[in-house]
């Protein structure tokens, strides 16, 4: 069995990431409808730079977005992984997790003293994975999102980047 290999996205991924995003859709871990088949994936706000992916045998098989929570000045010390999927064929081998450590890794780097995500209250899969990877539960919104016909908790989780003295 193959181990993924991480690397930072490139513009030519643009349609391979198209297709995973279609692929991957689910209301588990999606609250804005399913994306276009025109819908493009790099955006001005989210480019190549934004997004890691991971490779199976030469094939895309996951990402994670990276991003900012706020657009403020004041809060440029937090990165917050904004989007992570990985196909069906690839889960257990290990994707989701070189992920969210390729994201952790690069924002520590880039300075950051937190990363921050929000997950589903009903992706258990997702939420057990940023446990074992050092996020905690920071706060929770009760039904938050209405979502097939089921309301849904929005999970705030975080975790420092840097130690405390």
């Amino acid at each position: 069995m193959s181990v993924p290999h991480i690397r930072r996205a490139r513009p030519q991924d643009e349609e391979p990431l198209r297709r995973l995003d279609r692929l991957t859709w689910s209301h588990l871990h999606a609250v804005s409808p399913p994306p276009g088949p025109d819908e493009p994936f790099f955006r001005p706000t989210s480019g190549p730079d934004d997004h890691f992916v991971a490779e199976l045998d030469g094939e895309i098989v996951g990402y994670v977005r990276i991003g900012f929570p706020t657009g403020l000045a004041s809060n440029t010390h937090v990165r917050q992984i904004r989007g992570l999927a990985v196909c069906d064929a690839a889960r257990g081998r290990g994707a989701g997790r070189a992920l969210v450590r390729a994201a952790v890794e690069d924002s520590r780097r880039a300075g950051a003293r937190r990363i921050t995500l929000r997950v589903l209250g009903h992706n258990t899969a997702a939420r057990k994975l940023y446990e074992s990877e050092g996020f905690v539960v920071e706060g929770v919104q009760p039904e938050e999102f209405l979502l097939g016909g089921e309301y849904v908790d929005d999970v705030l989780m975080g975790r420092p980047l840097v130690s405390a003295l």
